[in-house]
């Protein structure tokens, strides 16, 4: 998990995701990289979890350190000189991009944003990347990279390093992030060095960032509340998380009764938490 912005940023929204994971996957090990979370005040906001014995820490990241030896320490090198364009997209936002890359190259293990609510354990998953969409055929047709799980040195992260390296562009969004996965796999697909999985959209992204508003209002009528019921059978059975798309959802207040309020509260560890009217 990456997290760029100040620490006080990091909510009740983020905060929940958090109990999530551990809700499902008790014996996880979470690492934030991030330069804000490593502090006293980023330390006291996790202390509600790594007061119950959940490992979970902040660790300010050595960006050097990161990229040596791997495709992109030109590119580093570059924008640390000022001799590369790092363009009209925050250049937080896309380091944010290759920082979970080049993590998972050296280390392997699990990356996830922090906009999820996770509902199942998802130990047994081995080197997966999530499709975002599929057509009428059931081909995918947009992969995310909000949710990616590898071994150390797996040959297609370090593709999608290299494609951050060669082809980056700072003023389109996602071309450095959900794009760059999807162009990737798109070129090595057909082959047979890749060993990985394709995961469909109801593994993480069950609802698309246009509908999920849906999830949550409060039901309307008895045929919204059962269609609330239905879905929330649906995500429990067949989805390992939900992607809040925060970028979009943000606004949005969780109602009660909504699918997101009814989640949260099956998925929690600090179950006496109340969320806010701001949430």
């Amino acid at each position: 998990m990456t997290w760029i912005s100040p620490v006080e940023f990091f909510t009740e929204r983020e905060f929940f995701g958090l109990e999530s994971l551990f809700q499902t996957n008790p014996t996880s090990c979470l690492i934030i990289l991030s330069k804000t979370m490593d502090s006293g005040n980023g330390r006291k906001l996790l202390e509600p979890v790594t007061d119950l014995g959940f490992r979970v820490r902040a660790i300010s990241p050595d960006l050097w350190g990161l990229v040596k030896n791997t495709p992109a320490e030109s590119w580093f090198d570059e924008i640390k000189n000022g001799t590369k364009e790092t363009g009209k997209i925050p250049l937080p936002q896309n380091l944010s991009n290759l920082i979970r890359l080049v993590a998972l190259y050296k280390y392997g293990g699990v990356y996830l944003d922090t906009d999820f609510i996770i509902l199942k354990d998802f130990s047994g998953l081995r080197n997966s990347i999530g499709a975002q969409s599929i057509d009428l055929s059931g081909n995918w047709t947009r992969l995310n990279n909000a949710f990616l799980v590898f071994d150390k040195k797996h040959p297609l992260v370090f593709k999608f390093i290299e494609e951050f390296a060669l082809n980056f562009d700072g003023n389109k969004w996602g071309h450095n992030g959900p794009y760059l996965v999807s162009r990737v796999v798109n070129r090595v697909k057909k082959t047979d060095e890749f060993d990985f999985t394709i995961l469909p959209p109801m593994a993480f992204y069950p609802v698309d960032w246009t509908r999920v508003a849906g999830f949550f209002g409060r039901p309307n009528g008895p045929v919204g509340a059962k269609w609330v019921e239905a879905k929330i059978r649906q995500l429990n059975g067949s989805s390992y998380g939900v992607h809040l798309w925060n970028s979009q959802s943000s606004r949005f207040k969780i109602e009660q009764g909504s699918i997101i309020d009814r989640l949260i509260y099956s998925h929690c560890v600090i179950c006496n938490r109340q969320i806010s009217s701001s949430f």
